[in-house]
């Protein structure tokens, strides 16, 4: 078949066809021009209708913002009250003490606690137990002391103040163990009538709520005997040959309590506080004296009308008429001074809770290697006080009589290794010890333990080894190269960041929070100015501890909960080892004390979005939540409210967005203060449950979440 030959396109006709395409083109590009402008235009007036929609919602919101305002501080007024409840608990507590006459000493009234101390100083001769006895005393008064500096608002402390307090703790803790080894003493003395049949030497251990003492005394002085093993316990040393021939006695004596590690002060928070409630003062006087001035004027001006009244009546009538007309100015005096008093009253409570979580700008000082930051870790358990004594002069019966030689120096250390030591270290080699971590202490990592340096005073971790821990037994060994008190050591943020939270009210006007870090869920309840350590959860199992069902004030109930291993409470440099989600203090302090004022009728939760928002806002979940049991509903339906301390918003997204958005949900509005957002979808009766709380739950729920930043530290 021949080939066909393609037809040639002539010019004019390649003309026409580019022209057609051109024209095509030209078509193409006015339509998607006229298309663009179009969605352009519908952008731009969408974008028009929502800044209006904004404006609009801003303007209504700025509108009705001083009335918002001006009810969110009626509300807050439960601040000021619970603080005034506080003030009148503390008198009453000074006055119970005093109509007590038990004999005990008022801690924070200086000539007492003198006279205590120098009483105590003088009795001689006394027995351990009898130490442990008065022991009890000396710890309460101690304690006292200590939530004295920390429970009493720092304007009613002054420097003098808390330098006479930190003086009587110091004096006290050491007159304290003073008595501990002057007993130890007079018990050593008596080692060779308490020896043991079968291997000649003295052990003894006595044991108290808060002391445990374990003393060994080698009277036999046996080379071989150089494992020692107190009878039905694990704890025990491995002396080297040297000191099993040697007179020396061996003491642990473990305080469950820490008297070493110096105590922990803040004088710029007292300092600032200190300052401002000095104005406030001020003012107060400068309100009264003004008060007082115009009350006077009034006072006479209700005077000159009495005198205008009919000269016929009586001078009793006129009296009488002076005397109603005059009476309610002065109601009227004695409340205005009582609003100006919770006003200030209000706002030094407001500067106060601020301080709370003010972050230190500045890292503690340097450490030197092997030096413990002690903002980083935590004393656990107690401090075990490990000595080797010179084994005193034993007594001896005589005739009937028993001779004691008392050495005028008193009970002496013996120097292990020597000072002037040139020998190898095999010939002073460490000492091994075994002891058992406090039962009511919990480790969620192996301890680290330290010793004490007196020299620099601090405690460090050189000078330690061979460290075996047995978490299921809690005991701990190691070898010593010198022997002195020792503590076990976490670190202080191990619970940090939170995994999650959430706030519930219960019913009986109760309140439970719930904490989830990494390795526990913590559920503590309160109840108008007391908290209560409901539960612990350790890997999805309950764990029992000796603080459950006991209920303490706040502040109290938080040292308790550092002292078992539980510390979920930041301090003003937690944020320095720590990474933290930082909000600005002041818009965290407005949710919190917000967040309180609903917490009897409406639970709050943790957001995954609050992280994603800037530092100057908070984002949270809350739903109305009315406690008709204590058991929380399955799948609750949350909202998410974003919040600035000035405004609150109902965002468009929840939890399960697969993009963060500030947008607001359809349908609402913005709104000056928590309470008046949630009153928006809120029932009537959620709102009156809110408006009769308690003023001590209020503050008692916002100290707790002062006290553990859920906003920052989740």
């Amino acid at each position: 078949m021949p080939h066909r030959k393609k037809k040639k396109i002539t010019k004019a006709e390649r003309l026409k066809q580019l022209q057609e395409e051109e024209e095509r083109r030209q078509k193409e590009e006015e339509e998607a021009r006229v298309k663009s402008e179009k969605e352009e235009m519908q952008r731009l007036e969408i974008e028009r209708i929502e800044k209006e929609k904004w404006q609009q919602l801003e303007a209504k919101d700025l509108e009705r913002r001083n009335e918002e305002l001006e009810e969110l501080y009626l509300l807050e007024g439960c601040f000021p009250e619970a603080e005034k409840l506080k003030q009148h608990n503390r008198l009453l507590s000074q006055w119970k003490h005093y109509i007590q006459c038990d004999g005990s000493p008022d801690p924070s009234v200086s000539q007492e606690i003198n006279t205590f101390i120098s009483l105590w100083k003088e009795e001689t001769n006394e027995t351990f137990e009898e130490v442990i006895d008065k022991s009890k005393l000396v710890l309460h008064l101690i304690e006292k002391l200590k939530l004295i500096l920390l429970e009493m608002p720092s304007y009613d402390l002054q420097d003098k103040n808390i330098t006479q307090y930190h003086g009587s703790i110091l004096e006290l803790q050491e007159l304290l163990h003073f008595k501990f080894n002057t007993a130890t003493e007079i018990l050593l003395r008596e080692a060779s009538t308490l020896a043991d049949l079968d291997s000649g030497n003295m052990e003894k251990i006595i044991q108290d709520e808060n002391v445990t003492l374990y003393v060994w005394a080698n009277l036999k002085k046996n080379p071989r005997y150089r494992s020692v093993r107190f009878s039905e316990t694990q704890i025990g040393f491995e002396i080297p040959r040297i000191l099993a021939t040697s007179d020396i006695a061996l003491r642990l004596l473990h305080t469950h309590y820490d008297h070493v590690t110096p105590l922990y002060t803040v004088p710029t928070l007292q300092k600032h506080t200190s300052t401002i409630t000095h104005l406030a003062k001020d003012e107060v006087k400068s309100i009264e004296a003004a008060l007082s001035k115009e009350f006077q004027e009034e006072y006479k001006h209700r005077k000159s009308e009495s005198h205008s009244v009919d000269e016929e009546e009586i001078k009793d009538e006129e009296q009488v008429d002076i005397e109603v007309q005059t009476s309610p100015v002065q109601e009227e005096s004695e409340a205005t001074k009582y609003e100006l008093e919770m006003k200030l009253l209000s706002e030094t409570v407001l500067a106060a809770q601020l301080l709370l979580i003010e972050n230190a700008p500045e890292k503690p000082d340097f450490f030197e290697d092997n030096v413990v930051d002690m903002c980083q870790f935590t004393a656990l358990g107690g401090v075990y006080h490990l000595d080797i004594l010179e084994l005193p002069p034993q007594c001896k019966p005589m005739k009937g009589w028993i001779i004691m030689e008392i050495l005028k120096e008193g009970l002496q250390k013996y120097i292990y290794p020597p000072v002037a030591n040139v020998e190898t270290e095999s010939a002073f080699p460490p000492i091994a010890v075994m002891l058992e971590v406090h039962e009511n202490v919990i480790f969620f990592e192996d301890p680290v333990v330290v010793r004490w340096d007196a020299k620099g005073k601090h405690w460090k971790t050189d000078g330690i080894s061979n460290v075996f821990y047995k978490s299921k037994e809690k005991l701990i060994s190691f070898s010593l190269e010198s022997l002195g008190p020792v503590t076990l050591i976490q670190d202080t943020h191990i619970h940090m960041p939170y995994q999650s939270w959430e706030l519930r009210p219960l019913d009986g006007d109760k309140v439970l929070l719930t904490v989830t870090t990494v390795f526990t869920e913590i559920q503590i309840q309160i109840k108008e100015d007391l908290c209560m350590l409901a539960s612990i959860r350790l890997n999805n199992q309950n764990h029992s501890s000796v603080l459950e069902g006991k209920w303490m004030t706040p502040i109290s109930f938080i040292i308790a909960l550092k002292e078992t291993g539980l510390n979920i409470f930041p301090t003003e440099h937690s944020h320095f080892y720590v990474v933290i989600n930082y909000k600005i203090p002041l818009v965290e302090m407005k949710a919190y004390r917000q967040m309180a004022l609903l917490s009897s009728a409406f639970a709050f939760g943790w957001s995954r979005w609050n992280i994603k928002c800037d530092s100057k806002k908070v984002i949270f979940k809350v739903r109305q939540h009315l406690p008709k049991e204590e058991k929380p509903i399955q799948n609750p339906n949350w909202t998410l409210l974003m919040f600035s301390g000035d405004r609150a918003q109902r965002l468009k997204i929840d939890e399960y967005s697969e993009a963060f958005s500030e947008a607001l949900d359809e349908g609402t509005e913005f709104h000056s203060t928590l309470y008046h957002m949630v009153k928006d979808f809120a029932s009537e009766e959620a709102m009156e449950k809110i408006r009769s709380s308690n003023c001590q739950l209020i503050d008692s729920v916002c100290h707790m979440l002062l006290s553990i930043r859920l906003l920052s530290y989740s």
